[in-house]
This record gives structure tokens, C-alpha cells and sequence, in this order.
């Protein structure tokens, strides 16, 4: 049995979510919760509300027992990229490529 949620066009890239991704895949969610809770990143604010998403669909969705789930599995994957245009010097134009990601969490009990 497992439970999952996923936040789709984050505006964050998956550049800035990946070492925080890294940092709790495989933890206790409750660990997990604790650590992110305090760390200094614009993208454990998004991580945090995902696994909580993800803990409560277990709770109310599949009656599992929140005290024993898991991590099992937990990325941030590329979404589109929106392209801006930027006035630059002598008349040219410079692209700026703002990043999405699609941030899922995969919770299963122990």
C-alpha cells in the first residue's frame, strides 16, 4: 500500500530542489518533517507541504498508520520553462528561462 502527492509547476528549478530532495529520501516522516522544518531553503517550504499532502492522503485515503511510514520514493523532475525577454545594450534582446519543476512524494508503511 502506498500514497503519494505531487506539486506540479513550482517555480523553483530542480537544480535548487534536488540537494533537499536528496537530504530526506528514505527517512521516517516524521523525521523528515523535523529536519525540513528548520532548513534554510526556499524549496523545504515546498517539500514540506508535499510529504504533509502525502501523509494525509495516507491517513484519510488509505487508513495507513502514520507512526510507521516511510519515504520510498521522492523527486523533483523538470517541468516547462517559461521564456522571458530582457532588454540588453545596443537594442538586442536576452532570454531568460525561468525553471518549473514537478516535486512527488511516495510514502509506504514499514
Amino acid at each position: 500500500m502506498e500514497s503519494r502527492a505531487i506539486a506540479k509547476y513550482v517555480r523553483i528549478s530542480p537544480r535548487k530542489m534536488k540537494p533537499i530532495v536528496d537530504m530526506v529520501r528514505g527517512m521516517n516522516t516524521d523525521e523528515a518533517l523535523a529536519i525540513l522544518e528548520f532548513t534554510p531553503r526556499t524549496g523545504a517550504d515546498i517539500l514540506l507541504k508535499v510529504i504533509k499532502s502525502a501523509r494525509a492522503n495516507a491517513e484519510n485515503n488509505h487508513e495507513m498508520d502514520t507512526d510507521k511510514l516511510y519515504i520510498a520514493e521522492v523527486y523533483a523532475n523538470q517541468a516547462p520553462t517559461m521564456k522571458r525577454w530582457r532588454a540588453a545594450s545596443m537594442g538586442r534582446g536576452v532570454k531568460i528561462l525561468k525553471r518549473t519543476s514537478h516535486v512527488g512524494v511516495v510514502l509506504k508503511e514499514r
